[in-house]
């Protein structure tokens, strides 16, 4: 009969940190039951170290082991039962007591001898498997199951190495068959990290024992597969902790793995897959704490004809040293004499880097080994320092290693320029390279102070799009909040449909801002400013957003501040875009505006401010085509404000002008201050921005304006004063409205300029069936008087009030500027 393969389930500390956790573990291996299965278990959370600290406590006579021990084994007691009936916990907990004594009896011989054998420490560390496996056993048998706990100490034979132990596999799958033949159980619980020597001392597996544990058992089994659960959901493309935008990968070969561990990489010790890569035992990686995540795959096959490159994964602590001199150029037998004298004085070479002059060699080592290596290579070559051979050796210390590793990187061409393109976008310096024959991995030496920043740009030039766009939003007002509420519905459309990520990372308005590393939840904005919020910062806000790691950048500046138009100028220069509704910028002084217009001409640079002429209408868009096809704009005309619109559209349906003004402030179409749309300047602003998309040098002072703000109210100090007096008013208005009526026109609040350089704003009479004449509610309408529409205006039309729409114009102008990206 052939008997169904066998799946070993490894679990970690985290995984059995206490009752409830240990119910989980063995749902989780109930539930991936196929065949025939082994469990191979950590000690509990924090208890190897525990273990470990009362050994020295001992050794130094310090008698607060005993109450160290004591809480251990009350621990232990607790966890058991609560997790088990009353029997077996009763019994586990006998079995830990007499377990305690003997730990007692061996660390006050320690204490008495003053002294600690390295056998004797793991002797004592080894005791939180034993415990753990017991306790997992217990309760699979509580449950009704067929189970064996196996001390991996009767199984597991070792010997010590330079690299490590030695598995004796001969002898330990003889042992190991002997045990079944006695008792041929479905399940196993076995202890992690503990094994014995040939003379049979208990001894362990090191640190990291415990995964190589795992593989060990899946060999001797000859498994189907090894799942190692632990507490993330695989291995991921980079440390999450320096790189949010890390992500899972499905699959990768035995061979990346190990060469992202070797770069301290959180992956799998490479020891630890060495049996299972002998044997092409497939590998998982798995989270305990969220078992409906498929996890990693490591295999010989990893996963063909995806992502060239892997993962990404920094090596911090290391010194760069350089032996430089034109006497090494063509001498054979340079690198044998550096690397002979650091392996004499057993220094840990990390990379090495030659320039193909031979002029020199680099090779990073260890920061705590550097001081030795340049002692042993100087002493190496003291005759040709002295004789001028050799120049210098050099040491630089606080580097790091940054690395990229992937199969598929020999069959896909261009990576290495993605990868230092993306370190040189991100303005790091590279001070020495190095690439394996294999192509599997590139690597750099880098200042350790550009570590992460470097670690999330590669990471960012490979698994971004290049269609991300960090954003930055400044006022979220009505127009600001009406975007985010925007941006909230449609962002997660355009990323699948189109997989434009628009990744709102800070809102700030005056005296809050809310911060993300990896995008707010746009759905809960309010909140993350109300109570997470910090003050504001408009420095490190604009510095937050335009993170190097992140390929684009851009602010919305939805305030109507002269003071956050000002810094517009160095946003730029930072490689920041700005999109803006603001009208402060493209009517401020001119000198200003042609700064930035010079500086949106550099590459990498754009200002979009669509939505500060007609909201949401497509004003200057238009003003530019025509302009761009070489047709010339002789005069512009228009209702430049639907605040205004609103306001006459009411008074020609017989309203009285301050309830016209009222209900338009009431539905927010008004600046806070109703003057400030009455007085004229809004409207003068806005045909200066469209005056200088003709070329024309204006001002706003240069403009003529017909405020219909009465005098005596301009300097009034409270709006609502303002609105109770202007009722006074109402006949004033009231009489100019009858006039035209008779002469069938309407009023209609103008703005009108000339290629001339003439422009005005004022309070005009169009007759009804005029454009003008016709418009509703909020309408905008433009007028464009051009060469080839001289006869007849082009004309532009529709909603130009409100801060959903002026909202909407923002989003298109981010559109466009994601669309050139």
């Amino acid at each position: 009969m052939t008997l169904e393969p066998w799946v070993v389930h490894k679990f970690g500390g985290t995984s059995v940190a206490g009752a409830e956790r240990y119910r989980a573990v063995a749902g989780i291996v109930r539930a991936e039951h196929e065949g025939r299965t082994a469990v191979v278990v950590s000690a509990m959370s924090g208890v190897t170290d525990r273990l470990l600290t009362l050994t020295t406590q001992a050794r130094d006579r310090d008698e607060r082991w005993r109450d160290g021990l004591r809480a251990l084994v009350d621990d232990h007691a607790r966890t058991a039962r609560s997790l088990l009936p009353e029997g077996p916990a009763e019994d586990l907990v006998r079995a830990l007591q007499a377990d305690a004594e003997d730990l007692r009896a061996v660390l006050h011989a320690i204490g008495l001898g003053r002294h600690l054998a390295e056998l004797t420490q793991e002797l004592v560390a080894g005791h939180g498997e034993l415990w753990s496996a017991r306790m997992l056993h217990a309760l699979l048998v509580s449950e009704g199951l067929d189970a064996r706990c196996v001390d991996a100490r009767e199984v597991l034979v070792v010997s010590p190495a330079e690299l490590g132990p030695v598995v004796d596999w001969a002898a330990s799958r003889a042992r190991l068959d002997a045990l079944r033949e006695r008792d041929p159980a479905p399940w196993l619980v076995v202890t992690g990290y503990v094994a014995s020597t040939r003379e049979g001392v208990p001894t362990t597996l090191k640190r990291n024992g415990s995964d190589f544990s795992g593989a060990i058992f899946g060999a001797l089994l000859d498994a189907s597969r090894v799942v190692i659960w632990t507490d993330v959901d695989g291995v991921l493309t980079a440390d999450p902790r320096r790189v949010p935008e890390a992500v899972v990968l499905g699959a990768m070969s035995y061979a990346e793995a190990a060469e992202l561990a070797y770069f301290g990489a959180k992956v799998l010790h490479p020891r630890t897959m060495e049996p299972a890569v002998a044997r092409g035992i497939p590998l998982w990686i798995r989270n305990t704490f969220n078992p409906r995540h498929p996890g990693t795959r490591i295999d010989a096959r990893g996963e063909p004809g995806a992502q060239p490159v892997k993962g990404f994964s920094t090596f911090d602590g290391i010194a760069l040293v350089t032996v430089e001199g034109r006497g090494m150029l063509g001498v054979p037998g340079v690198a044998e004499r550096v690397f002979a004298a650091l392996r004499a004085v057993g220094v840990s070479v990390v990379m090495i880097s030659q320039a193909s002059s031979e002029h020199s060699i680099s090779f990073a080592v260890p920061e705590p080994q550097a001081e030795r290596a340049r002692e042993v290579v100087t002493g190496a070559f003291a005759g040709e320092l002295s004789g001028g051979a050799v120049e210098r050796v050099e040491v630089v210390l606080g580097c790091s290693v940054v690395a990229a590793v992937g199969d598929a990187m020999a069959q896909a061409p261009g990576v290495a320029a993605r990868f230092f393109g993306a370190l040189g976008g991100a303005r790091v310096s590279v001070r020495a390279i190095a690439q394996g024959a294999g192509e599997r991995n590139i690597t750099a030496v880098i200042d350790r102070r550009d570590s992460t920043r470097a670690l999330r740009a590669v990471h960012a030039g490979f698994y971004l799009s290049d269609k991300v766009l960090s954003v930055g939003v400044l006022g979220p007002g009505l127009v600001g909040a009406a975007l985010l509420d925007q941006l909230a519905l449609q962002a997660p459309v355009l990323k699948r449909e189109l997989h434009l990520d628009l990744r709102v990372r800070g809102i700030a308005r005056r005296g809050a801002m809310a911060l993300s590393e990896t995008g707010l939840d746009l759905t809960r904005w309010r909140e993350a400013l109300a109570h997470n919020g910090e003050p504001t910062d408009l420095e490190r806000f604009a510095r937050h957003v335009r993170s190097e790691h992140l390929p684009h950048a851009a602010l919305v500046d939805a305030t109507a501040s002269d003071a956050v138009a000002d810094q517009y100028a160095r946003w730029l220069e930072d490689g920041l875009h700005v999109v803006t509704p603001n009208k402060r910028a493209g009517a401020g002084p001119l000198g200003r505006y042609r700064s930035l217009q010079a500086l949106c001409r550099g590459p990498g640079r754009r200002w979009l401010y669509e939505a500060t002429v007609g909201a949401g209408l497509p004003v200057i868009a238009t003003l530019r085509e025509l302009q761009r096809t070489g047709d010339r704009v002789l005069r512009v005309e228009g209702v430049l404000s639907g605040t205004l619109s609103y306001v006459f559209n009411r008074v020609g349906d017989g309203a009285p002008f301050s309830v016209a003004v009222a209900e338009a402030r009431a539905l927010g179409y008004t600046e806070p201050d109703p003057r400030d749309d009455l007085s004229g300047t809004d409207v003068a602003r806005k045909l200066v921005i469209l005056s200088r998309e003709l070329g024309l040098s204006l001002e706003v002072s240069d403009v003529t304006v017909e405020s219909v703000v009465p005098p005596s109210l301009a300097g009034l100090d409270d709006v609502e004063e303002f609105l109770r007096e202007l009722a006074r008013f109402d006949p004033e208005m009231a009489s100019r409205r009858a006039e035209a009526e008779a002469a069938g026109e309407v009023l209609r609040y103008v703005g009108v300029a000339t290629a001339e350089g003439v422009a005005s704003v004022r309070l005009a009479r169009y007759p009804r069936e005029h454009a003008f004449g016709r418009l509703g509610a909020t309408d905008n309408v433009f007028a464009f008087t051009t060469e080839r529409y001289r006869a007849r205006p082009l004309v532009v039309q529709g909603p130009g009030a409100g801060p959903e729409v002026t909202a909407g114009g923002v989003f298109g102008d981010l559109l466009r500027l994601a669309g050139g990206l």
